[in-house]
């Protein structure tokens, strides 16, 4: 199996080499694992080499031509525990552990590795981490490379990030692996007939935390008994950012007494049906609309889309974020944001919350309006997410299929305040009751 596992990571990494000549995030994917190796030592390997020389300097010994290898290293002065996370979601899901370990064990470094651009392109000079890379492809050299430079004490990856050469050596040379925020479905390849060898890989966890009951049952009946329900950190991220959530001075202009309909992360099929909700109620409510893509050529795609069309309201004027002024923000209608990594704090100022993802693959983070006691709204594929499964069942949230429903399920939270306000109420309650996942991690890793 080792051999068909090797010939799927070789095939990924020529496809990615394919994909990167005409693709810009395939390209950032292959540029930015250039010299990888080079870097991790002139910016890992240093410090270790520095601080074995120190300890053998305090020592009286006399040393010339100090190797480089970890395996000497002090881990009271260099220890080093390694996040990785597979992209920007996965980053939040593991940031609030990240972050409290630093603050219990500021002694230690912080190593934090994505697979991803969106990932690492974002958070690359993220202050919360001594070190920031792109994580080598898992190939069996490459894994022990990366292992034997960095030669970290604890490991953590983030909810589904199983690779197993990484595993493997890491697990030979006996170094702790954690997956936090795990969760399991019996669609999942390890719970199939053909899944014997993945389970295998998954008994070298030291432990798994994971988001839910059904996980922690699904993994036990494999004979995988190293397990924990923790929930899901993210709770304790989206709370940590509504109590502290930054105040946008411009967009409170903008809101001022005027209802908000905030659609986040959006494609293309989600801003169709938010197009024909602004053809009907645009002169009901103010509209700030956060694409999951922001690159140029897609937000004056966007905006040129909202100023073209026929709409009820005459001279209705849409505005990118980044063009807001104090004379502009009172008349316009539409905001368009065009920048990262805010949108979470921007949904203190909706009246009604829509997130994206529902008419593709999936849809986005629901909990960072849920925090915000926002009632939320979304497409159609929402399944894997129990989130917005126990949402949908409580009241605090609702799917849509088409414009009709997204148009009367809009109205309907908008003129009735009862029934709003019982839905922002469930939302914000259940945010609340599912926080800690945090200390449940941290108790159990160290």
């Amino acid at each position: 199996m080792w051999l068909i596992y090797d010939l799927i990571i070789h095939l990924y990494g020529d496809a990615i080499s394919i994909a990167a000549l005409f693709n810009p995030k395939a390209r950032k994917w292959v540029t930015g694992r250039k010299k990888i190796f080079q870097r991790i030592e002139s910016a890992v390997g240093s410090r270790q080499s520095s601080a074995v020389s120190g300890q053998r300097s305090a020592v009286g010994g006399q040393q010339t031509g100090v190797s480089n290898r970890p395996s000497t290293i002090d881990h009271r002065q260099s220890a080093i525990i390694w996040f990785h996370c597979a992209s920007l979601g996965e980053f939040e899901q593991g940031r609030p552990v990240i972050e409290a370990f630093r603050t219990a064990h500021p002694d230690w470094k912080i190593l934090l590795t994505f697979f991803s651009p969106s990932g690492y392109e974002i958070r690359k000079n993220y202050e919360g981490a001594d070190y920031i890379f792109y994580l080598p492809l898992d190939t069996p050299w490459d894994a022990k490379k990366f292992i034997r430079l960095v030669r970290p004490s604890l490991v953590v990856f983030v909810k589904y990030e199983f690779w197993f050469h990484y595993l493997d050596i890491l697990y030979k040379e006996k170094i702790p692996v954690y997956i936090i925020s795990a969760i399991f479905r019996p669609q999942q390849h390890f719970f199939k007939w053909y899944g014997g060898w993945a389970r295998k890989q998954l008994k070298k966890v030291t432990r798994f935390f994971v988001q839910d009951q059904a996980s922690e049952e699904l993994l036990r009946a494999k004979g995988i008994e190293q397990v924990t329900v923790s929930g899901d950190t993210r709770f304790d991220r989206v709370a940590t950012i509504a109590s502290n959530a930054k105040s946008f001075p411009l967009v409170e202009k903008f809101a001022a007494q005027n209802a908000i309909f905030l659609a986040g992360s959006t494609w293309p099929d989600d801003e169709e049906l938010i197009l024909k909700l602004i053809e009907a109620y645009g002169d009901r409510m103010k509209f700030i609309i956060a694409p999951h893509e922001v690159h140029g050529a897609r937000i004056e795609a966007l905006k040129g889309l909202i100023q073209n069309s026929k709409f009820k309201i005459q001279n209705l004027n849409a505005e990118i974020y980044s063009e807001l002024s104090e004379e502009n923000a009172v008349t316009t209608r539409v905001l368009i944001i065009d920048g990262i990594g805010f949108l979470s704090h921007l949904y203190q100022y909706a009246t009604i919350a829509y997130i994206g993802g529902g008419f593709g693959a999936g849809i986005h983070n629901i909990l960072e309006a849920a925090a915000f006691g926002k009632p939320v709204i979304f497409g159609p594929r929402y399944e894997k997410f129990r989130e917005a499964v126990d949402l949908i069942e409580a009241g605090g949230a609702f799917s849509v299929n088409n414009a009709e429903q997204l148009n009367n399920r809009t109205i309907e939270l908008l003129e009735d305040n009862d029934f709003r306000q019982k839905s922002s109420a469930i939302c914000s309650t259940y945010v609340h009751l599912n926080k800690g996942a945090t200390g449940i991690i941290l108790s159990g890793i160290f």
